[in-house]
């Protein structure tokens, strides 16, 4: 077979996992197979443990979604309006996406090592919202940036350290870790690649933003986590019913997208969903509940983009009939 970038696929039923492969290398210059235990990026599926980390700054009393972001970030410009912490959630508050202001700049990101500080410098030098805040939905990789940044200013630890602590050890995610530093060497990390005229290029994500992203982690332990999670273990009392919470628009329509999760329905079922891409990297990370299903896809290669359907779905329309 010849040597190409590849997956893993876990699946779980009921909290015990069924089914655990990867597939083709983790490193093509080092002829490395990809295994179950091979580090690689959940993309924005990351979002979803940047939420429950402010989650739990609510429940300890630090913080209230309901609470102006000026409160904590006061270094962002007075736009007329009350943008909350629930509003950076659920991606309603208008905020610009950074990532897409710097791109406008010629200087993309992985073009330059950005950082948090970076992404918040340009958040705070944009004079106008795209949207009152509540008006619609639109996806910002800036509100969770500025949450990694609330973290480390409320609690007095990086975002790494506060989820190491709250979020990896007791669900049990014993191979992931925020890529806080994206030098630092990662034991067993799968390289990340792009293809062009039929070539292999590396491409991964040489920046240090993370809390959008940039959670490095298995197929395997995002199973841990959603029946950690799931199972209602994370906080005390549990803070499910406010990870799956979502809002009603300012016309009053109900939105479905809640703390880093969107809570939809596809073929006929409930589902608790997200994706990710960065660089290269692909993720995947779905949960039915009337199944008690979990399906955890991750991916080393932006190669699964030129499918006619995506592989998750595919995934996901092979074990879910409607």
């Amino acid at each position: 077979k010849p040597a190409i970038p590849g997956c893993q696929l876990a699946i779980s039923r009921n909290g015990i996992t069924i089914f655990s492969k990867a597939y083709g290398m983790a490193d093509l210059e080092h002829a490395v197979p990809l295994t179950t235990t091979a580090v690689t990026e959940a993309g924005s599926v990351s979002k979803q443990f940047t939420a429950a980390t402010i989650l739990l700054l609510e429940q300890q009393g630090k913080l209230s979604l309901d609470d102006d972001v000026h409160k904590y970030i006061p270094e962002l410009p007075d736009y007329g309006f009350t943008i909350t912490l629930r509003n950076m959630m659920q991606h309603t508050s208008g905020l610009k996406d950074w990532g897409s202001v710097a791109a406008i700049t010629g200087w993309p990101r992985s073009s330059k090592t950005y950082n948090n500080t970076d992404a918040l410098q340009i958040i705070s030098r944009q004079k106008t919202l795209n949207h009152p805040p509540g008006e619609e939905y639109l996806y910002s990789n800036s509100n969770y940036n500025l949450f990694a940044i609330i973290v480390e200013r409320l609690s007095g630890k990086s975002l790494a350290d506060f989820s190491q602590e709250y979020l990896f050890k007791p669900a049990g995610m014993t191979h992931t870790e925020w890529r806080n530093d994206f030098r630092k060497v990662v034991r067993n990390r799968a390289i990340a690649y792009s293809t062009k005229n039929f070539m292999y290029y590396t491409d991964m994500p040489n920046e240090n933003v993370y809390g959008n992203g940039g959670l490095l982690t298995t197929a395997e332990d995002l199973l841990a986590w959603n029946n950690y999670y799931l199972s209602g273990k994370l906080g005390q009392p549990s803070l499910l019913p406010q990870q799956l919470a979502t809002s009603k628009f300012n016309n009053g329509s109900m939105g479905n997208y809640g703390a880093g999760l969107r809570v939809d329905s596809v073929l006929g079922r409930k589902i608790i969903t997200h994706s990710g891409a960065t660089a290269s990297y692909r993720a995947n990370l779905d949960y039915f509940p009337d199944l008690g299903l979990s399906i955890a896809w991750l991916s080393n290669s932006s190669e699964f983009d030129r499918a006619a359907k995506p592989v998750a779905t595919s995934i996901r329309n092979l074990l879910v009939k409607d």
